[in-house]
């Protein structure tokens, strides 16, 4: 089969690689529909390594993604604790937590301390034509979820857990640093709570004017000091909660001068260089409560009504598509902010019957 495998830097390659066989118990085999480029992605693009996680050998990469059940194995439930059934289109959990170990049993599986992941070495992803996953990891979805909607739920899934982390209560304001697919999810989300207003910063006009189009107040980033034009909205009080989405210079160090004395800042980007700066005087003289997003938990079935009722809208946020073939190009132009790029999806090609080919 097709599968995209990174080699290094920018060095993304559509190469053949083994079919994967029958699944195994309470695993299914998943035909892959699509998959959207994540900001993790491009990190791993760009630098061949996310945070401390180093790219070793060749890898496929992805972990947004929706797909077919094909086949499952012996004793195969899906999220809700179903039977998997094949045919069914399902979104895909990308994370495999143990189930077993402090943390999971606690109730905090995004905290596992023995996780496996999608896309992350030594687990491939879903940028090829098939792949094994737990059947736990499935969640099935309604006819009204297109493939690129069902893709989407993951990084719905993370805003969600962000805003729920930052307790957003009815009328509280709220600035969002970075108007990328995941502060744009937030923003959403963060409305849907009852934050009024909600501020969107960020230095690219298409995402700005996506971010006023969801109801936020857009902040241009380059063309004004955006701690600035917050702290005069808000008559000098600052916002109850400021969630950065960016990673880019001094997004975390302005979340913080943002926030009201009291408030709370959450950290939901990925830094490329794995590190965190702020002013310390500004966090501590505030008291400011900071937290970290580790992805998300039990989010799944939230996020597929949400999308089931029109009440998120994910189809708006994809700005290109591309064909498996083209995987490399797509990652390009996606990294280099290219022709308008929000969010890239991409999907694989219709595949033949599971046995057929390598």
């Amino acid at each position: 089969m097709s599968a995209a495998r990174l080699h290094g830097p920018g060095d993304l390659r559509l190469e053949r690689v083994p079919r994967p066989g029958p699944p195994g118990p309470s695993q299914v085999l998943l035909r892959i529909r699509t998959t959207g480029i994540c900001g993790s992605d491009l990190h791993a693009y760009a630098g061949a390594r996310v945070g401390d996680t180093k790219v070793e050998r060749p890898f496929i990469l992805g972990h947004e993604f929706s797909a077919v059940v094909e086949e499952t194995g012996a004793g195969s439930f899906d999220g809700r604790f179903e039977p998997v059934k094949p045919g069914t289109r399902v979104a895909v959990d990308p994370a495999q937590p143990c189930g077993r170990c402090e943390m999971c049993v606690k109730g905090h599986p995004n905290l596992c301390m023995d996780l496996r992941f999608c896309g992350v070495d030594p687990d491939g992803g879903s940028l090829c034509e098939w792949m094994h996953v737990p059947a736990r990891s499935c969640f099935p979805v309604p006819d009204a979820l297109d493939d690129v909607e069902a893709a989407l739920l993951e990084p719905l899934g993370v805003a969600l857990h962000a805003v729920d982390l930052a307790r957003v209560r009815v009328s509280d304001s709220v600035a969002v640093l970075g108007a990328g697919p995941i502060g744009l999810l937030i923003l959403q989300a963060a409305k849907l709570a009852g934050a009024d207003p909600v501020f969107a910063s960020d230095r690219f006009p298409w995402r700005l004017a996506a971010a006023e189009r969801l109801g936020g107040t857009p902040v241009d980033c380059e063309a004004e000091d955006p701690v600035a034009r917050v702290q005069r909205e808000t008559h000098g009080r600052g916002v109850d909660v400021a969630i950065e989405a960016a990673w880019g210079d001094r997004s975390v160090a302005q979340a913080c001068e943002m926030a009201r004395s009291g408030g709370r800042v959450v950290l939901a980007g990925i830094p490329s260089d794995d590190r965190l700066t702020l002013r310390h005087s500004t966090a501590r003289r505030k008291g400011l409560t900071i937290l970290m997003v580790r992805r998300m938990k039990q989010t799944y079935p939230r996020a597929i009504g949400l999308v089931e009722r029109g009440r998120v809208d994910l189809a708006g946020l994809v700005s290109h598509r591309f064909p498996l073939a083209r995987a490399a190009e797509a990652f390009a132009l996606n990294a280099a902010y290219g022709d308008g790029a929000l969010k890239v999806m991409i999907d694989a090609p219709a595949a033949g019957p599971p046995g057929a080919g390598a």
